[in-house]
């Protein structure tokens, strides 16, 4: 059997025929795909408005300089995310506030009042797996103590909150389109808002600083290069007319994981009612970090990827020097998600036999 991999986009000749013919036309950044790209988008998300740039990161820094965040000012983050929920914060000189996690691995809305000083501008929730943050209670408490919120919808394209889409109950929200996630332009990131003032900083910035649609050429801003290329948008756009089917495959393979993996040794993940996930991570906790290490050898000598689900973000070199927090008091459920969480395969591309090879690899090694 060859590898079954942690994750693998599914690039039709549909898709690989529209990038060739962006790189036979020679116009290759920001073109006709891209604005394509950004009006489906908005269309799917039932937006006003769309900025596709270079990556997810940059969509996060984007919005938080649209926003105001200066030196000095502090955001809230989830303990548990990819580092650059918080790396994007420390990018525009403001301080990361770190909130423990729930089971369900989004931010304890429970916790995050007792972390809001005067100096609080933004809460940053996190759809962590393409699971749903609790955006009723969070938009709460951003409306009494008068607060941005900046949803970092980077794994959760087509997840939702109730009837609404992740990304797109705050100010801003952001996605991301790398390979792990439900589709993907290899690199790029999308940020969506319903506020015109802030869609056209947004544009201003991510190209130099250049004023969208005005001529003369002007530069208002000290912008980024942070374009997507049109060859990405095309990549990524047949990819899109294929999402909610992508997402109903996951879904039913998500069953069969809930169905056959039983054990006292580990976990499945919790999905809180108001939720409906794109699964584009499936992460089992195990009773300790040995035995997840250990589960992650056996599956690889097996011909199957795992791969550790997020970090808690406490724990990574640069923010444990420089903040020296106590994890394990302060943020217990984000450290176990890092130390004993292992994500599996589950991606719309597994086969019948691919399914039975890694529930048999993992009910055996139990």
């Amino acid at each position: 059997m060859k590898l079954i991999p942690l994750a693998s986009p599914n690039i039709t000749n549909i898709a690989i025929d529209s990038v060739v013919s962006v790189l036979r036309s020679g116009m290759l950044v920001q073109g006709k795909f891209t604005n394509q790209l950004e009006n489906d988008i908005c269309s799917y998300l039932n937006v006003s408005h769309c900025a596709a740039v270079s990556s997810g990161t940059a969509s996060l820094q984007l919005a938080l300089i649209s926003l105001g965040v200066k030196p000095g000012d502090e955001v809230i983050v989830p303990a548990l995310s990819y580092v650059a929920t918080a790396n994007v914060v420390e990018l525009v000189g403001a301080v990361p506030v770190f909130v423990d996690v729930k089971q369900d691995f989004t931010i304890d809305v429970l916790l995050i009042e007792e972390k809001i000083t005067d100096k609080t501008k933004v809460i940053m929730p996190v759809h962590e797996f393409g699971i749903a943050a609790d955006m009723d209670a969070i938009l709460n408490i951003a409306e009494r103590h008068n607060l941005w919120v900046l949803e970092d919808a980077a794994c959760a394209l087509g997840s939702k909150y109730k009837e609404k889409y992740c990304g797109t109950l705050g100010d801003f929200g952001s996605f991301s389109l790398h390979p792990r996630k439900a589709i993907t332009s290899g690199e790029g990131g999308l940020v969506v808002t319903n506020n015109a003032v802030f869609d056209k900083k947004i544009r201003t910035l991510r190209n130099h600083g250049i004023e969208p649609e005005v001529q003369p050429m002007e530069f208002s801003e000290a912008g980024f290069n942070y374009r997507l290329t049109d060859f990405q948008s095309a990549l990524v756009l047949d990819q899109l007319t294929s999402l909610d089917n992508i997402i109903a495959k996951r879904n039913d393979l998500a069953a069969i994981y809930y169905q056959e993996l039983k054990s006292n040794h580990f976990k499945l993940p919790v999905i809180p009612d108001y939720a409906s996930s794109n699964w584009q991570t499936f992460q089992i906790i195990l009773e300790s970090e040995k035995t997840r290490n250990s589960l992650k050898d056996h599956l690889l000598r097996n011909k199957i990827q795992s791969n550790y689900g997020a970090q808690c973000i406490t724990e990574v070199k640069f923010f444990k020097n420089k903040y020296q927090l106590d994890s394990l008091n302060e943020f217990p459920n984000a450290l176990e998600a890092y130390n004993q969480g292992l994500a599996i395969p589950l991606y719309e591309k597994l086969t019948e036999e691919n399914i039975n090879h890694i529930l048999n690899c993992i009910n055996n090694f139990f």
